[in-house]
């Protein structure tokens, strides 16, 4: 059985995922560079994505409908590319975008793509109040696709980790869009 499409842009198809993409996100999180801002570039051990994180994505569809983490592929080849997520808050009414994608794909304007049909997702479908999303300071190019999806600078704040990646000193910076704010015809919308 196919896994359900959730939605598609001009070069996406962003489905649920299933537990046949282990492999997918085993791969996708052992590339040191997709992984510099996120673990200082460890990878995910296979246990962890298998029997943690996997499990948690899949119970996720269900508690709020809309809302989640979603595989992403190319509408062509139907190649796996990465992920997207609207990471639902715990009454759901506020969601966390996010993406990993491939390094292969950086520089196509696919994370940008995937952000701003998730956004308008979030908003005219889900009827989220806020999304919102969070990287380290020195993520220039996270911090563009955020801007690029309509998101605007909230904050810069610093955490403590006991194994902090690289950057980590500059802190972390939070955007948000606010449904009151949000216009279909804002930049970048369709």
């Amino acid at each position: 059985m196919a896994a359900e499409v959730v939605l598609e842009t001009a070069r996406l198809r962003l489905r649920r995922f299933t537990p046949d993409d282990v492999d997918h996100l085993v791969e996708l999180d052992s590339d040191p560079e997709v992984m510099r801002f996120l673990t200082g570039g460890r990878p995910t051990p296979r246990a962890t994505v298998r029997d943690e994180q996997l499990p948690r994505l899949l119970r996720q569809y269900d508690a709020h409908p809309g809302l989640g983490r979603w595989a992403a592929e190319d509408r062509d080849s139907g190649g796996f590319l990465g992920w997207f997520a609207l990471d639902p808050s715990d009454d759901g009414t506020q969601a966390e975008l996010g993406y990993r994608l491939r390094r292969s794909t950086w520089g196509r304007g696919l994370a940008t793509e995937g952000s701003l049909a998730l956004v308008r997702h979030a908003f005219d479908t889900v009827g989220v109040r806020r999304v919102w999303a969070q990287t380290m300071t020195v993520n220039s190019r996270s911090r563009a696709v955020m801007a690029r999806a309509g998101l605007r600078y909230v904050r810069t704040f610093h955490l403590h980790f006991d194994d902090p990646a690289p950057g980590t000193e500059h802190g972390e910076v939070e955007y948000e869009l606010l449904r009151s704010d949000w216009r279909p015809s804002s930049p970048g919308t369709r």
